[in-house]
């Protein structure tokens, strides 16, 4: 866990960086740190703020992450349908329980948690998307009816939290390809990608195939029943 001292300078070395990049450039400044117990492990969680559109997110780190390379890292987008109510569309609540327990599991981690909610397009047009789906579109052409692209989340936030934990390189736990090129684009070194594969249930088998297909997520041995995900839950 992060110490006392690795927490100062943290602050300090973060502080820093934000003065050097005032005005118009992307700082995500450390508000607090704090630790964090939970029914899936011990992390300490990391409060940042956006200069650029007041936004707030948060790191759960596990483990000695300063100036580490080959960090297990996680980027998981707010749902608040998934993670906080239990919904069986997605299958976002399983792969963040799954990525905390396999991060508390490891010598150190992150889950970086991001006010991303319905893929960048908010909650409200979310809803508006699943209705649309109730009605036959999938989730790429009600996002397009919409007005949307087919996934409108931003990944630099996600780089400027790494770079303000002082991470050096990572392995990604993603399916997603977007994710890694977005990463690296923003310049983060990627070491190395670890699946997070979540056996699918009967309402998001449909959802899962069309992210196989249409995003390019790394699903196809999943799907057709090559490799067995891990058990949904229902904690």
């Amino acid at each position: 866990m992060l110490n006392r001292p690795d927490i100062d300078v943290l602050l300090k070395r973060n502080e820093e960086h934000c003065e050097k990049h005032k005005g118009d450039a992307l700082c995500l400044r450390i508000v607090a740190v704090a630790d964090l117990p939970t029914r899936f492990g011990t992390f300490q969680i990391v409060a940042f703020f956006n200069n650029k559109d007041g936004k707030e997110h948060v790191a759960l780190v596990h483990g000695d992450i300063c100036d580490s390379t080959d960090v297990p890292v996680r980027l998981h987008s707010e749902c608040l349908t998934g993670d906080a109510l239990g919904s069986l569309r997605c299958d976002c609540r399983d792969q963040l329980i799954i990525a905390m327990k396999k991060v508390s599991a490891m010598d150190k981690g992150i889950i970086l948690y991001l006010r991303q909610e319905g893929r960048g397009i908010g909650l409200l047009n979310k809803i508006k998307a699943y209705q649309l789906q109730d009605g036959g579109m999938d989730t790429v052409e009600a996002n397009r009816a919409l007005g949307f692209g087919d996934d409108e989340r931003d990944y630099a936030v996600a780089a400027e939290m790494l770079r303000a934990l002082t991470v050096k390189s990572i392995k990604l736990l993603t399916n997603n390809p977007n994710k890694m090129q977005q990463l690296e684009k923003h310049g983060i070194n990627i070491t190395g990608r670890i699946p997070v594969l979540i056996e699918p249930n009967e309402f998001n088998r449909d959802y899962l195939d069309t992210k196989r297909r249409k995003a390019g997520h790394m699903l196809d041995d999943l799907l057709n029943g090559t490799v067995k995900g891990e058990k949904s839950s229902r904690e």
